[in-house]
């Protein structure tokens, strides 16, 4: 997501080189999220007329509708989430307290390295 996102929202021309080095990542890795983003008509490659050994990534109006989409299904799920998150707090908090009090016990006159060495076992 992060490179078709570089893609879309950088400025461009992209080329594999920038994309790696703009996302920390090895170039063979870049080729082949390109190759899937490719076939899946997200993105396009084409020959720099410029610079022939150069390939530039480019835009599709697949990959703007997919984008598009999927931002619609995050605003979604921000409502959704935001609808149920006080229901969620209270859920985690009650079971917060369960766990809490079930692995309470009091301290044992074991020293604490004899504990540590067991643990480690």
């Amino acid at each position: 997501m992060a490179l078709m996102l570089s893609v879309y929202l950088g400025n461009g021309p992209h080329t594999v080189r920038g994309l790696a080095v703009a996302l920390k990542i090895s170039k063979p890795a870049v080729s082949r999220a390109l190759d899937r983003l490719g076939e899946l008509g997200y993105i396009r490659r084409q020959r720099d007329d410029l610079d022939r050994r150069n390939v530039l990534v480019q835009k599709t109006s697949s990959g703007g509708v997919f984008l598009t989409e999927f931002s619609c299904l995050i605003g979604e799920a921000e409502i959704h989430t935001a609808s149920i998150a006080p229901q969620i707090i209270e859920f985690a908090a009650d079971d917060a307290v369960g766990i809490a009090s079930d692995s309470y016990a009091p301290a044992t006159d074991a020293p604490t390295a004899v504990w540590a060495s067991e643990a480690a076992e």
